[in-house]
């Protein structure tokens, strides 16, 4: 753990996380070569055991259709969903659309047009896609759609992700925990500001509802204060998840509501690229003599910095690697021309939790079956074991393995 750490606080390692060259086609603004932690992303040879035989699948050709190269994580979910389907002799085309709605239209636009046999789709805009996925499924291509739900179309198949609500409460439950917050205790007042994340991405309300209801009673009670006055989705929003946004936007409630040093608790931020614009802003603006609880999610290797380094407090730790299994188990169903349910989480021996939801998300065109993976609280506390003796981070540069 101490070269492990070393390493992070040092930033010695460079590690790439763009995915991977091969039959991909990549649209959209390069990436960039991160200075990694630890790079986490799927094997080949950790690749699933699908439903269907590969006798029925191979040759199957599979579009990937990410929203951006600019988010750390998006790199990581192309990489492992190309590398997991590849290791089932399926071509896939991978895009990445520079976080551009039109883009991301035209570049399913083109796979539909070379003929993939599956899409896997995390939607920029989950509001934007529908007029495009009707044209797939009238070409009879079947729709995964991919962590973030796609809304306003019946041309989806599947919805694979993480527990989303459970992600904010999560974040809410830690806050009480750590500051040991009691309903019936009024005796102490914590300030608490948030940050939540894009009005496009549908998984954003989810993050932040789990959050506030979690914290709601202790809101209502008065036990946390809010200063800025800023409690709903609307006024905590920060376009495109973006950094510079949420340093923006916390800097002008800092210079607000706590320039005479009136003291925050609590900074909940949805997830790590906001929390980091937060704690560059607490760095340079906060007044206060004690760092807040700052909170986050995905594990983004300059956050577990941070965490390690104690300017942030938590993230909320998505094996996205496991995503992209539980994905090729759906997708390889359905190229063999199988209708996955509930049974396939036994059948494919997952080794990580993961429920079968028909009756939660609802994409205004009917209820979307759902597979929802359990996201895992992780600090400086239990990060080796949570990050480095699951595998799911190495420090040797090579592609640790999926829970399989």
């Amino acid at each position: 753990m101490k070269k492990f750490l070393a390493a992070v606080l040092a930033g010695t390692m460079v590690l790439s996380l763009a995915a991977c060259s091969g039959n991909s086609a990549s649209s959209g603004a390069a990436a960039t070569p991160a200075s990694a932690v630890a790079s986490e992303a799927a094997s080949t040879d950790a690749a699933s055991t699908a439903p269907a035989s590969e006798a029925t699948t191979g040759g199957k050709k599979v579009g990937i259709s990410m929203p951006t190269k600019s988010l750390e994580r998006w790199n990581r979910d192309g990489s492992y969903l190309e590398q997991q389907f590849k290791a089932k002799n399926c071509s896939v085309e991978l895009t990445y659309s520079d976080n551009k709605i039109d883009q991301q239209v035209k570049d399913i636009e083109n796979l539909i047009a070379d003929k993939v046999d599956l899409l896997v789709v995390a939607a920029i805009d989950g509001e934007s896609l529908s007029n495009v996925l009707n044209t797939a499924k009238s070409a009879n291509i079947p729709v995964i759609s991919y962590d973030r739900l796609i809304m306003n179309t019946d041309a989806i198949s599947y919805y694979v992700s993480f527990d989303n609500y459970k992600v904010g409460q999560l974040q809410g439950q830690y806050v009480i925990d750590k500051l040991g917050l009691k309903k019936d205790d009024k005796s102490k007042t914590y300030n608490i500001e948030f940050t939540a994340g894009d009005p496009a991405d549908n998984n954003a309300t989810f993050f932040f509802n789990g959050a506030m209801d979690t914290l709601k009673d202790y809101i209502d009670a008065g036990i946390l204060k809010i200063p800025s006055g800023q409690k709903t989705f609307q006024q905590v929003a920060t376009q495109s998840w973006d950094t510079k946004n949420a340093m923006n936007r916390m800097q002008n409630i800092l210079g607000s509501f706590y320039s005479n040093g009136t003291k925050l608790d609590v900074a909940l931020c949805s997830n790590d690229s906001t929390a980091l614009g937060v704690t560059q802003a607490i760095a340079t603006d906060y007044k206060g003599t004690t760092a807040p609880i700052i909170t986050g999610q995905d594990g983004d290797e300059a956050n577990l910095a941070n965490i390690i380094d104690g300017k942030q407090s938590m993230t909320v730790y998505k094996a996205v690697a496991n995503e992209a299994v539980a994905t090729l188990d759906i997708g390889m169903g359905l190229l063999g021309g199988t209708k996955p349910d509930e049974s396939i989480i036994k059948s494919a021996g997952w080794k990580f939790d993961c429920v079968y939801d028909t009756k939660s998300y609802d994409n205004k065109k009917g209820i979307v079956p759902s597979y929802l993976l359990v996201p895992t609280v992780v600090t400086s506390e239990n990060l080796q074991k949570e990050l480095v003796d699951t595998g799911y981070y190495t420090m040797d540069g090579k592609y640790p393995k999926a829970k399989k």
